[in-house]
């Protein structure tokens, strides 16, 4: 829980390793390609993104990662690279990384060529041969559960080879219950990538299916949407006694309620190395004052509804 998760296994998918924290790429703006790097150097090995120019710029991110790849700092299969397709009403209508008025089908063509292109290992701009994405996220469920499948069965057509696994962000319960009960959708959903907020109750009923199901819930707006959650007893007690920030103590307290990852957008190279050692440190803490680690999870629970409080 503390260091990486394994993704899980379906059909046609390459297993895959997710690192606890990811760095988060939205708003980056022309600062992504050296936040991306520094990041790297600073010890992230996961990054998320997406095919949206709106609030990312993908191409940025893939030359932050190829310069960390080129200046030795990490190798391509020692990263994690999350990308996203997103639908045409999450989209800039002024720029668009596919035809708005193409089928979905080929929207996501276009936007995973798009992609790869973005973020092959290479600096070698004529070739995609060596790219792949760990995991393709639908930045949002499409406006009816037909067009949805019509993306996710275009997205599979890349699994395993292209893109190793699948996700959905910006999800409700029954959208990915629908997802996932479909016959056709032999790939089920690896992530799920949601606010975790009090507006949707902290998602306490799709966070208990995504354990039963082991796939791992991607928390983001963890600590911007959460200044109670910061300076709740659970999280200061947390961050007084592992010598830790209180927002890494709240990101430590959201992974301990299990098949978590966060999202972690920091500009600060400081920060990013603190926040990035502290699991490990409240790991330490856990293991050595088990009940007391309890104690903190319980009340902790308690403040977002979650059952076992």
């Amino acid at each position: 829980m503390w260091d990486k998760y394994c993704l899980r296994s379906t059909q046609d998918t390459v297993a895959t390793t997710i690192p606890v924290f990811l760095y988060g790429t939205a708003w980056k703006k022309e600062h992504s390609a050296d936040l991306v790097h520094t990041a790297i150097k600073a010890g992230f090995r996961a990054v998320d993104t997406a095919a949206q120019p709106r609030h990312y710029r993908e191409a940025l991110v893939g030359d932050g990662i190829r310069r960390a790849i080129a200046d030795g700092t990490v190798r391509r299969e020692d990263l994690y690279v999350q990308t996203k397709f997103s639908p045409v009403p999450a989209q800039d209508p002024n720029n668009m990384p596919y035809d708005a008025n193409a089928s979905v089908t080929d929207q996501v063509h276009a936007s995973i060529r798009l992609s790869l292109h973005n973020l092959r290992p290479s600096e070698d701009a004529s070739s995609t041969d060596d790219a792949y994405i760990d995991t393709l996220v639908i930045h949002s469920p499409l406006p009816t559960i037909n067009q949805t499948l019509e993306a996710w069965l275009a997205l599979q057509t890349y699994v395993p080879h292209r893109i190793r696994n699948l996700g959905v962000s910006n999800c409700s319960l029954p959208a990915l219950q629908e997802l996932w009960n479909s016959v056709e959708a032999t790939v089920k959903p690896a992530v799920v990538q949601n606010r975790f907020y009090e507006d949707t109750w902290f998602d306490v009923p799709l966070r208990a299916f995504c354990r039963e199901n082991e796939v791992i819930y991607q928390s983001f707006w963890t600590l911007t949407a959460n200044p109670a959650l910061v300076r709740s007893e659970p999280v200061q007690q947390l961050a007084a006694r592992v010598n830790i920030s209180p927002a890494a103590a709240l990101y430590a307290l959201v992974m301990g309620l299990g098949h978590i990852t966060v999202l972690n957008g920091t500009k600060n190279e400081t920060r990013m190395k603190e926040d990035l050692a502290a699991p490990s440190k409240v790991g330490e803490f856990a293991q050595a004052q088990a009940g007391q680690w309890q104690q903190l999870l319980v009340g902790f629970r308690g403040l977002i509804g979650e059952p076992g409080a």
